[in-house]
């Protein structure tokens, strides 16, 4: 089957689907951190989460990203949202198999 509309063409994109393995969610974003060259804290910022892999961290993009993942609170209050959508993405992450640390799940 061709790999899904949007899907990187690499590949580890064009292999066959296997059942979902537990990816060490921390390892992969803390090399994603060194790689970056940036000082990031991914584990309590959404926006440096967004940053080391290399997605767009402006405002509109984590309103977008709330939107998508059904965020009801006030989107003008950007603290809160950030602290939300930091929870939300690890929960997602999560559900897809990702191995998240526990601390980070609360």
């Amino acid at each position: 089957p061709a790999p899904a509309v949007g899907a990187p063409s690499t590949p580890a994109a064009s292999a066959p689907a296997a059942a979902p393995a537990n990816v060490d969610v921390a390892a992969i974003m803390d090399a994603a951190v060194k790689k970056s060259g940036q000082t990031l804290n991914w584990r309590t910022s959404i926006v440096d989460t967004l940053k080391a892999l290399g997605l767009d961290s402006d405002i509109a993009a984590r309103k977008e990203l709330a939107k998508e993942l059904n965020y009801t609170g006030d989107t003008g209050d950007s603290a809160t949202m950030n602290v939300w959508l930091q929870k939300a993405v690890m929960k997602k992450l999560s559900e897809n198999g990702g191995k998240v640390p526990a601390d980070l799940m609360d």
